[in-house]
């Protein structure tokens, strides 16, 4: 079904194509893989990837680069661009602090180099000249 604004009202939404016109994933696939293998949970709970996605539903996605805790706010089977695509879900607070100080840290852990991981690079080297102030 189809409104004017050409957006798609639905009442029966997958889970794997819900995520995946959220832009969580960059194809169905993707997605439901992630559902399978546990990283997205549905109101604290594993999921399907043919759950019945609805409105007000909590989900937590787990992913290598981030972890996010958003509630359902519409419903669409059609991948829309991004601004429309942030429409569907309204992110926690909790997870927006929770993101914030993760991407803190990894600002904080940029410049560090384990002990004996191999040489500085060139770029590496004229950070620790410039810093040090030697040469």
């Amino acid at each position: 079904m189809v409104d004017a604004d050409n957006k798609c009202r639905t009442e029966n939404v997958r889970l794997d194509k819900w995520l995946w016109a959220a832009r969580f994933f960059k194809t169905r696939s993707l997605a439901a893989d992630a559902v399978d293998s546990g990283k997205v949970r549905v109101d604290g709970d594993r999921a399907k990837p043919a759950k019945e996605v609805k409105v007000g539903m909590l989900f937590n996605i787990r992913n290598k680069d981030f972890e996010i805790e958003c509630e359902v706010t519409e419903l669409s089977n059609i991948r829309r661009g991004a601004p429309e695509a942030a429409l569907l879900y309204a992110e926690t607070s909790a997870s927006q602090q929770k993101r914030e100080n993760a991407k803190l840290t990894r600002e904080a852990d940029h410049a560090l180099r384990p002990r004996g991981l191999g040489r500085p690079t060139k770029r590496q080297a004229r950070e620790i000249k410039k810093f040090t102030g030697i040469g």
